[in-house]
């Protein structure tokens, strides 16, 4: 049975990465895929077994994450030595959340497990220099935006667009 180890840390990662989990279900190869990590109801809708609260993860603002550092640094420590030893997966998917998923990233793909990260990071926007960390981090970047390949194929990554997962949501057509 594969396994895919994941983890979303906010809301709108649980939102845009339960689409994905319900595709993966849908493919032979992976119709039996095993996924556990950190996810929210709707992972978990998906077939997802969430070993941490989301919510641990989901902190805004400078004083939220001061005081939620602690438990976040924690979770961050159980879950690599969780990934790298019984419950090793055959892959890792990192949901947004680059600030956690970067360092689970790089601890995986340095012992051998390969890594993907879902939603770039907005290094076109804003901390461009992130560029050499996710490099070392993601072995493949999967892209929302069309115009992200560019700037990992520049930086000599592997990169896929994959559209954004909620775009069937949103209607064509424009209310009455």
């Amino acid at each position: 049975m594969p396994k895919l180890a994941c983890v979303a840390g906010e809301p709108s990662g649980d939102l845009l990465a339960a689409p994905v989990l319900s595709a993966l279900k849908q493919i032979p190869e992976t119709s039996d895929l095993q996924v556990y990590g950190v996810g929210g109801p709707r992972m978990q809708a998906e077939g997802l077994r969430s070993d941490w609260p989301m919510e641990t993860l989901s902190v805004r603002g400078y004083v939220e994450a001061i005081k939620q550092l602690p438990a976040i640094l924690k979770l961050r420590k159980e879950l690599i030595a969780n990934l790298l030893g019984e419950r090793r997966p055959d892959v890792y998917l990192g949901i947004d959340a680059p600030d956690f998923n970067l360092g689970v990233e790089l601890a995986l793909r340095k012992a051998g497990i390969p890594t993907l990260h879902f939603v770039s990071p907005s290094i076109w926007a804003w901390r461009a220099g992130r560029i050499t960390k996710i490099k070392q981090a993601v072995e493949r970047m999967l892209c929302i935006f069309p115009f992200e390949l560019e700037i990992y194929e520049r930086a000599g990554m592997k990169a896929t667009y994959v559209g954004h997962p909620l775009a069937s949501e949103i209607p064509l057509e424009p209310d009455p």
